[in-house]
C-alpha cells in the first residue's frame, strides 16, 4: 500500500495538507468568512438527510455516468473552480485538469488560475469550463470570453456571489496575498512546512497567469476591490450572455427566485452555492435550499449543487433532492496541497469508489435511477 492509499478519506487528505502546506495557504484552502459558520453548516447539513436503501435490488454493475450541459461524463461530480492552485503545490492547475481527465469529468479553470486558458486547454481532451469573474474593465472580461472560446472550453460559468470579498479573519492574519510575499511570520511558517517551502523556492513564481505579469502581490481583499465591478446586475448579465453566445452557467445562488430569474435570462445551469461559505456568513447550506431551487426552475435548466461535498453518500443526497450533478473544490485542493497531482487523483479516486460502494449498498445501478424517494430529511433534532 502506498503512503497515498492510507488516506481513507477526503478529511485524511486534508490533515496530509495540513501538515504540508504553508500556513497561509491550508488556512486559505480550509478558511471561511466571520465565525464561518457557514462554512461548518455546508457540510454538515447532508447530515439532516437519511438515505432511504432499498433491499434485493439487484444493483451489481453500476454505471455512474451522466450527462452534463449535453456532455457525457464518467461520473456525477466535477471540478469546481478556484484560483490559484500552484500555491497549494508546483503541480497546480495542470495536475487537478489531469486528474479531472482521468476520472473522466469536467475540469473548470478559474480566472484567477496560475496557469494560462490555453495551457490547460491543450494539457487535455477532457471537457473544461471556463469560471469568470466581471471585472471593472468590461474589456478585459470579453478578452477573457474570446479567449476561453478559441481555446476550446464548452462552458461558461459566471461568479455571481463575489462582489466583494468576504471577511475571511485567517488570511490578513497569515499574511496571505497572491503572487505571495513573505515577511518574518511567512518565513517563520515556511521553516514548518519544508517540503512546500522547496517547491516555492526553487519553482517559477506564482502569478494570476491570465493577468498582466507585472500584477502585484495585494491581499485578496484589496485586489477584490481594486478590480471586480460590485455593480454588476441582471441587465450587464444579460450582456455577458449575449457576448458568450454558449453554453452558461451562473455559480454562486441559494434563492429560488434569482435562480428563475437566471433561467428566464438565458443561463442553460444553476450552481448552487455560497461559495463555499467564504463570502456572507450564514447564509444557507447549499443541500438546505436544493430542493426548493429545483422545484422553481424545473425541467427549463439544470441544477448543480457546490459545497460541503466530502462523501459519495453527500453525492447521492444531493442527486436525490434533484441535482443533476455536484461540483466540489476542496476535496480535490486538498489533495493537491498534499501531494500533488498524485493527491488530486487520490482524492478523485476516494470520491469514485464511494459512490460506487454506496450506489450498492443504496440499491440503485444507474445515476439515472436516483430520484426523490431515496432521500428523507430528519425531522428530529
Amino acid at each position: 500500500m502506498s503512503n497515498l492509499d492510507k488516506h481513507l478519506n477526503i478529511d485524511d487528505l486534508r490533515i496530509a495538507a495540513k501538515r504540508r502546506a504553508h500556513r497561509m495557504v491550508f488556512d486559505y484552502i480550509d478558511g471561511g468568512a466571520d465565525d464561518e459558520i457557514t462554512l461548518g453548516r455546508n457540510t454538515t447539513a447532508f447530515d439532516d438527510y437519511d438515505l432511504m436503501f432499498k433491499v434485493l435490488a439487484g444493483a451489481d454493475n453500476i454505471d455512474m455516468s451522466t450527462t452534463l450541459l449535453g456532455e457525457k461524463i464518467d461520473v456525477p461530480f466535477f471540478a469546481s473552480p478556484a484560483a490559484g492552485h500552484r500555491l497549494f503545490h508546483t503541480d497546480g492547475e495542470r495536475g487537478v485538469a489531469k486528474a479531472a481527465d482521468k476520472t473522466g469529468t469536467v475540469f473548470s479553470l478559474s480566472t484567477l488560475s496560475s496557469v494560462s486558458i490555453e495551457e490547460i486547454a491543450a494539457l487535455t481532451s477532457g471537457p473544461k469550463w471556463f469560471q469568470l469573474y466581471v471585472w471593472k474593465d468590461r474589456g478585459l472580461v470579453k478578452e477573457m470570453m474570446d479567449r476561453a472560446r478559441e481555446a476550446g472550453y464548452k462552458a461558461l460559468i459566471l461568479t455571481v456571489d463575489f462582489p466583494i470579498a468576504g471577511n475571511r479573519e485567517r488570511d490578513p492574519r497569515n499574511g496571505f496575498s497572491i503572487p505571495p510575499k513573505l515577511g518574518i511570520k511567512q518565513a517563520w511558517h515556511a521553516l514548518m512546512a519544508p517540503a512546500w517551502s522547496l517547491d516555492y523556492v526553487i519553482r517559477p513564481s506564482v502569478k494570476y497567469a491570465n493577468l498582466s505579469e507585472d500584477t502585484a502581490a495585494v491581499s485578496l481583499q484589496d485586489f477584490v476591490y481594486e478590480q471586480f465591478d460590485a455593480g454588476f446586475n441582471w441587465r450587464d448579465a444579460e450582456w455577458l450572455l449575449g457576448e458568450w453566445n454558449g453554453p452558461a452557467v451562473i455559480k454562486g445562488v441559494v434563492r429560488p427566485d434569482d435562480a428563475r430569474q437566471a433561467v428566464d435570462l438565458g443561463f442553460d445551469a444553476v450552481m448552487v452555492s455560497n461559495h463555499g461559505g467564504r463570502q456572507l456568513d450564514r447564509s444557507p447550506a447549499p443541500v438546505h435550499v436544493l430542493e426548493s431551487i429545483v422545484d422553481a426552475i424545473g425541467a427549463d435548466a439544470e441544477v448543480i449543487l457546490d459545497g460541503g461535498v466530502r462523501r459519495g453518500t453527500d453525492i447521492l443526497i444531493a442527486l436525490a433532492l434533484g441535482a443533476k450533478a455536484v461540483g466540489f473544490a476542496r476535496p480535490f485542493l486538498y489533495g493537491l496541497a498534499a501531494a500533488g497531482e498524485a493527491g488530486a487523483n487520490r482524492a478523485m479516486h476516494i470520491l469514485t469508489n464511494e459512490l460506487r460502494r454506496d450506489m450498492v449498498l443504496l440499491g440503485i445501478d444507474r445515476i439515472g435511477n436516483v430520484n426523490r424517494s431515496l432521500v428523507e430529511r430528519r425531522t428530529e433534532r
